[in-house]
């Protein structure tokens, strides 16, 4: 299977949505699209909805991990939200979570951003 990458910018959030599965052999084409996006867009946040990600390896997590390193040099946040059992069990034993916060839905995570949906 692959990977359905839907970016969608609203104000100053960036929202990414995947679809299928973040593995090495995907993580690079969002890695690439996402930061040409950044250096295009005035974005200060990222919400990444992963309600229908069935799948993510460790390749999966660093390309998180290197968007959300870009969006907080530029003092902005990473909120996840929608996200699967399986890939938030990732998320939990990488300690994700620990540096980006979860939100039930994506209305939410905008809402807490300050951006109505």
């Amino acid at each position: 299977m692959s990977l359905a990458i839907e970016l969608d910018v609203k104000d100053i959030v960036l929202c990414i949505r995947l679809s299928g599965e973040l593995d090495h052999h995907t993580a690079e084409d969002l890695r690439s699209k996402v930061t040409e996006l950044l250096a295009k867009n005035p974005i200060k946040h990222i919400v990444l909805n992963l309600e229908k990600l069935s799948f993510m390896d460790s390749s999966g997590l660093g390309v998180i991990l290197g968007r959300y390193k870009q969006i907080k040099a530029m003092n902005g946040e990473m909120v996840v939200c929608a996200i699967s059992p399986a890939v938030k069990r990732l998320f939990d034993m990488s300690g994700l979570f620990k540096i980006i916060r979860l939100e039930q839905s994506e209305q939410q995570a905008l809402q807490t951003l300050g951006v109505a949906s």
